[in-house]
């Protein structure tokens, strides 16, 4: 059934709207696109605060947005790139564009990014079966994709967006003498990070998206005298029209006058000649001699990305993108990926059994998957707090794409917690998340524990999992045609169930020894070792302990202790047992041949207590 839906690009310098309606497949045709240019990127030079206008313009182009969605009847999803990712009071805009626009902002990572991108781009262009090279260069950074047949075969998200850029090298109307040869320097050694995937895999086909990309071509040809293109989306831009718009850029930046530059848009004059720059690194990098140009981008993949999610919500597994991220991930990390595999499975059957018991849905399923998958991932670095090493490695990680970047904190943090400690309030990551998120991670992560613990011995002996409620209490049970309590195959030797420990009261007011049995454990060679744990104190105060007492000692015929030969109840600091009537009166009834001369809280036990 045809459904409306919109998507929100919140970008550095400017916030898109497109509004569209499905067809047939995942095929859609936009229904209202809307633009505001914001400049989200221009508070400060590194980018690391997002200035308070720029938040106001930004909430307000984002109520508006939100009306025309709501006019539409369309769902809106909002997605933030390079400026609020960085941003050390991105909460502020997050929180207010909730609060007075009633938006919420997803944060995604740039390698994200780019694979949203590369989504829009396939819609756009017929290029599925070719390998390309993707380049998108935005306000604050340039994504670089190589993929094929809708896969990805490398990414990177680069710190070269035209408004940082701009910042950066060319703050001041005058243009300084080396500010163009120094952002050229600064632009390849950027780059030179993708040098190797580039080499090792290759491309057929440039791809060019992103308003800078169609502002160069505009401009190109209008240098060139030729006449507006109705639509920019398959345009060809080559490298010399690219080289003659830099130059023209030089030309007019350094004139002071935007008449060199046709077709020019006012609101990108001053960021024009660092873009130009960026695609003119990418275009001598890479060797590129000419791209083709996608009107489709991050909004449009933020739309097909909402589609996937919305028609896949009742399938078993994660969306496949994400989750064969995540299995890369959990390959490249774990040392026992097959008992991950399994744990997450046992995980799955736990969270299905109870899901009337918990409400949670699809997405919360999902996100318990990968958690569980990468649970172990720290390992890499080291055994001991590998949980922490967990959180690090998925929170950090650029492999994992098909999720939001506060998906990816409840997946860090649902692995972050499948041992030792519990979420607490004084754990800063665990208090930052949304009150719906620590649900999640709590529910997820006790039954990841559960789950942890049926493969304790990581031989994946247990097969199927269920659950049965009675009186809110939860009780083991089997899954269809396995008998319940039979979990192993059979031959399988059961490991006897660890037993409390049984502890007796003191008697009320009286000093005495409190005894702890402790269950019978295996000797090395295999046999019953019945032990027992003493504990007490003595007539100083000073605690004592001790095990393995005889068995011939342990209790007398009234279930009491028998008292040392001469003692008196009268003794100061003498117990409770002392002096009783069925105390021996000589060392014959003792089960060795000299009688104890001390009380046992002074005693080495090797002598007068053996």
């Amino acid at each position: 059934m045809p459904e409306t839906l919109a998507a929100v690009d919140v970008g550095t310098n400017s916030l898109h709207l497109v509004v569209a309606r499905t067809t047939d497949g995942d095929r859609f045709e936009v229904v209202s696109r809307e633009k505001e240019m914001v400049r989200l990127g221009s508070g400060s030079t590194d980018m690391k605060e997002l200035a308070p206008d720029a938040v106001d313009r930004a909430v307000a182009a984002l109520e508006r947005f939100r009306r025309i969605a709501e006019s539409h009847g369309a769902p809106l999803r909002a997605v933030a790139t390079s400026a609020v990712r960085e941003a050390e009071n991105r909460d502020v805009l997050l929180h207010r564009a909730l609060d007075e626009a009633g938006v919420e902002i997803e944060v995604v990572s740039g390698v994200e990014e780019a694979r949203l991108i590369h989504l829009g781009v396939l819609q756009a262009l017929e290029v599925f079966d070719r390998r390309i090279l993707l380049c998108d260069i935005g306000g604050g950074s340039t994504e670089l994709l190589l993929g094929e047949q809708g896969e990805v075969l490398a990414s990177v998200s680069v710190k070269l967006g035209a408004v940082r850029l701009t910042n950066r090298f060319f703050a001041h109307e005058a243009l300084h003498p080396s500010a163009v040869d120094s952002c050229r320097r600064h632009v390849q050694e950027v780059l030179s990070s993708f040098d190797r995937p580039v080499r090792d895999h290759g491309f057929e086909q440039a791809i060019g998206s992103s308003g800078t990309i169609e502002q160069v071509l505009r401009i190109a040809r209008g240098l060139a005298g030729e006449e507006p293109l109705r639509t920019l989306n398959g345009a060809v831009l080559t490298r010399k029209q690219i080289g003659l718009v830099v130059e023209a850029a030089v030309e007019a930046r350094r004139a002071g006058t935007t008449d060199l530059l046709p077709d020019l848009d006012p609101k990108r004059a001053d960021i024009l000649l660092a873009g130009a720059l960026v695609l003119e690194g990418v275009a001598k990098r890479f060797g590129i001699r000419e791209l083709v140009l996608s009107e489709y981008a991050l909004r449009e993949g933020v739309f097909l990305d909402t589609i996937a999610r919305r028609r896949g919500g009742s399938l078993p597994h994660l969306r496949d993108v994400a989750r064969r991220s995540v299995v890369d991930l959990m390959v490249a990390c774990d040392e026992d990926p097959g008992h991950s595999e399994h744990v997450a499975a046992l995980a799955l059957e736990l969270f299905d059994a109870a899901a009337e018991h918990h409400g949670l849905g699809a997405e919360a399923r999902a996100l318990l998957e990968a958690g569980a998958l990468l649970a172990n991932v720290g390992l890499v670095i080291s055994h001991g707090q590998h949980h922490k090493h967990s959180y690090y490695l998925i929170r950090n990680s650029d492999r994992l794409v098909g999720f939001t970047d506060g998906e990816i904190e409840v997946v860090a943090q649902i692995a972050r917690y499948h041992r030792k400690s519990a979420p607490k309030p004084s754990h800063p990551d665990w208090a930052a998340l949304p009150e719906d998120d620590q649900r999640v991670v709590r529910v997820a992560a006790a039954v990841l524990r559960v789950a942890i613990g049926l493969d304790r011995s990581h031989a994946r002996l247990v097969i199927g999992v269920g659950l049965e409620a009675r009186q809110r209490r939860l009780r083991r049970g089997g899954p269809p045609g396995v008998a319940r309590g039979r979990s192993r195959p059979r031959g399988v030797r059961r490991r006897r169930a660890q037993r409390p420990a049984r502890r007796r009261p003191r008697r009320p007011g009286v000093g005495g020894p409190r005894r702890t049995l402790t269950p019978a454990r295996r000797s090395p060679r295999g046999r019953a070792d019945g032990r027992l744990t003493i504990s007490g104190h003595g007539p100083t105060g000073t605690g004592w302990r001790r095990r393995r007492a005889p068995r011939s000692i342990r209790r007398g015929p009234s279930g009491r202790w028998p008292a040392p030969i001469g003692a008196s109840s009268s003794s100061a600091g003498w117990p409770w047992w002392a002096g009783s009537a069925w105390a021996p009166s000589s060392s014959a009834s003792w089960p060795w041949s000299t009688s104890p001369s001390c009380p046992p809280w002074s005693c080495s036990w090797s002598r007068c207590w053996p």
